[in-house]
């Protein structure tokens, strides 16, 4: 038989149809050893010592039979002509164990020392020299059942699945053969298959071929997709205040679409961002035969109609607060939710409410907002009235308001030499975009924020007329080598206004405090007028961070170091960007990242400690 087929023939008995494992995966030692001392070593015991390298003494170490039955019994309590078996046997079971490692041609020496009748305890000493370790030589990956025959009439879903099944496979040509990652990239190709909406997928014949001579792997898999299952009907339990159909419109997607594990997902995520459930559960019927017209299941639990929450906090810019909020699920019966949030500080203090419906068809939401805010920084206390009314619409990665705002605002310095109105009337549209890999703890992506709108304004000692206001801010993660993340953020607003025009203070804009720029404190960035700091019409930061886990066994705890420059004035030609350095703590918390910052502002010759805790879109 030639070194072909006598390669085939082990590795097919090794994988089978199936291509299971036949054994556990291998544990690695600790590195660099080289040899050790294996199981109890009594007067008249048995010693094995196994010479080979560290990852693969530790695989011999705990599959080798010698070596187990060697470890729990003692010598005497076993025949010679067992121990004699066992040993003989085990050149040949090592050869085995390395195969799964992909090593077809290792060489294997045994030796035996001592013994009862040299009144010593035997020592059976194994040498293991691996060889080299077989690659993939080739590779036939082929599909059978509704995914190769909607791919091969041209539809763009199966097309698009078989490209990625095909581009996915993660034992690619040339790769070293292992039968873990045999097993691994199988598994993968599966659980890939069904997640694109063939939920009935199976393996239908695997296996590997290996050429011991020219130590090259042949891998052979063969998948049936079965049917590809199909949006067809929406199964809702647990329901006793809210109706259906606002957990039709989280689905938010047409019958007959593919039910993807992305669209079970997106649409769980919904369902608990919705705010009118505690407890969520989406599954899809795996009946094949009913696949056309597949089944989706809600199982919810809702959440009280009303709560309260109550809460103590503090930050860096506007000092200690305490808040009180209050959600009513079932506004008059009507599928609306109120939500009202007071907050007091001596800083900030601020009331918050706001009356939208449960979500509608294509995810919009209608909403009525008012807001009175007091907001009091180094040089000024500014107080503002707002009244909203928009419709917002809310996606996985974008999410849309319009609204049309009516302001009004009135700042007084704190000497009194200033004591300014302005009341607009605006239409704008803002949106958020994000393509990160995680929305709490994003590491990589990006993220777009911005605003743009316009309207009318009129104030004291003022000319009334149009305006027109743009603000943008940019974010983008990024992995740097192994254990090093940065981040940067781009940020820029400006107004549009004629001369001897004035606009209400939440129009503008000013800089400085945590998420601007830090070493600053918050809204003390601006240009100075009568004497203090005042709001601008341009604004613009940038930020520059580094970060990495401090310790491997506490890779939630992290390190990092930063540069901000921002400011705000009247123009941008007179705008000198102000400079903040500083190092920070960071915990990646469950609720989003915890940052302690101490930063030192170039301009002032000042340093200050900030804190907060989220991510600002």
């Amino acid at each position: 038989m030639s070194a072909l087929r006598r390669g085939a023939a082990l590795l097919l008995v090794l994988a089978g149809l199936g291509g299971c494992a036949l054994l556990p995966a291998p544990t690695p030692a600790a590195a660099g050893a080289d040899s050790r001392q294996v199981g109890p070593a009594p007067a008249q015991g048995v010693r094995i010592e196994i010479r080979a390298p560290g990852p693969l003494q530790a695989l011999l170490e705990r599959h080798l039979d010698v070596v187990r039955l060697g470890s729990v019994v003692a010598r005497e309590d076993v025949d010679d002509t067992e121990w004699s078996r066992l040993i003989d046997a085990a050149p040949a079971q090592v050869r085995e164990l390395l195969q799964t490692e992909g090593y077809f041609q290792p060489r294997v020496s045994l030796q035996r020392a001592g013994g009862r009748e040299a009144g010593q305890a035997e020592r059976v000493i194994l040498e293991v020299e691996p060889g080299s370790r077989a690659r993939v030589a080739s590779l036939t990956l082929e599909f059978e059942g509704a995914l190769e025959r909607d791919a091969r009439d041209g539809q763009v879903h199966a097309q698009a699945t078989l490209a990625l099944l095909r581009k996915g496979w993660e034992l690619p040509l040339g790769s070293d053969f292992r039968n873990a990652d045999w097993s691994d990239a199988k598994a993968t190709t599966l659980a890939r298959l069904r997640a694109a909406g063939y939920a009935a997928a199976s393996l239908s014949g695997t296996a590997v071929e290996v050429d011991t001579e020219l130590n090259a792997a042949r891998l052979f898999v063969v998948a049936d997709s079965g049917p590809l299952f199909r949006y067809g009907e929406l199964q809702v339990e647990g329901l006793a205040t809210h109706e259906p159909g606002t957990v039709a419109h989280l689905l938010d997607t047409p019958r007959g679409a593919p039910v993807t594990e992305a669209l079970l997902l997106d649409f769980q995520e919904r369902l608990q961002k919705a705010g009118l459930f505690e407890s969520v559960n989406v599954a899809l019927d795996p009946d094949a035969e009913r696949a056309g017209h597949a089944r989706i299941t809600a199982r919810l639990r809702e959440s009280p109609l009303q709560a309260y929450t109550f809460g103590l906090g503090v930050s860096a810019n506007t000092g200690a607060r305490a808040s009180v909020d209050h959600t009513y699920r079932r506004v008059f019966g009507w599928a609306a939710t109120a939500h009202n949030k007071i907050e007091y500080g001596k800083l900030h203090k601020v009331w918050n409410g706001e009356l939208s419906s449960h979500p509608l068809a294509g995810l919009h939401r209608n909403l009525l907002g008012a807001a009175v805010d007091q907001l009091e920084s180094d040089t000024d206390t500014v107080l503002s009235q707002r009244l909203r009314l928009g419709r917002t619409q809310d996606g996985q990665r974008v999410e849309r308001l319009i609204f049309v705002e009516a302001e009004r605002s009135t700042r007084r310095t704190h000497d009194n030499a200033v004591n300014t109105k302005a009341i607009a009337l605006s239409l704008n549209y803002s949106g958020v975009w994000r393509d990160l890999d995680s929305v709490v703890l994003p590491t990589q992506g990006v993220s777009l924020s911005g605003q743009v709108g316009a309207g009318h304004s009129h104030g004291s000692n003022a000319d009334p007329g149009p305006f027109a206001r743009l603000y943008a801010r940019f974010t983008g993660y990024l992995p740097v080598g192994k254990v090093w993340y940065g981040q940067a953020r781009v940020e820029f607003g400006q107004v549009f206004l004629r001369p001897n025009m004035v606009v209400p203070e939440s129009q503008q804009f000013r800089a400085g405090g945590d998420d601007s720029v830090r070493g600053y404190s918050y809204r003390s960035l601006g240009p100075i007028v009568d004497g203090s700091v005042g709001s601008g019409n341009v604004m613009y930061t940038g930020s520059v961070e580094l970060a990495r886990p401090f310790v491997d066994s506490m890779p939630s705890l992290w390190g990092a170091v930063f540069v901000d420059a921002g400011n705000a004035g009247n123009s941008f030609d007179h705008l000198d960007p102000a400079v903040g350095l500083g190092v920070g703590l960071r915990w990646r918390s469950p609720v989003g990242p915890l940052r302690l910052d101490w930063a030192y502002g170039r301009q002032v010759h000042r340093s200050r400690l900030h804190f907060s805790i989220g991510i600002a879109f």
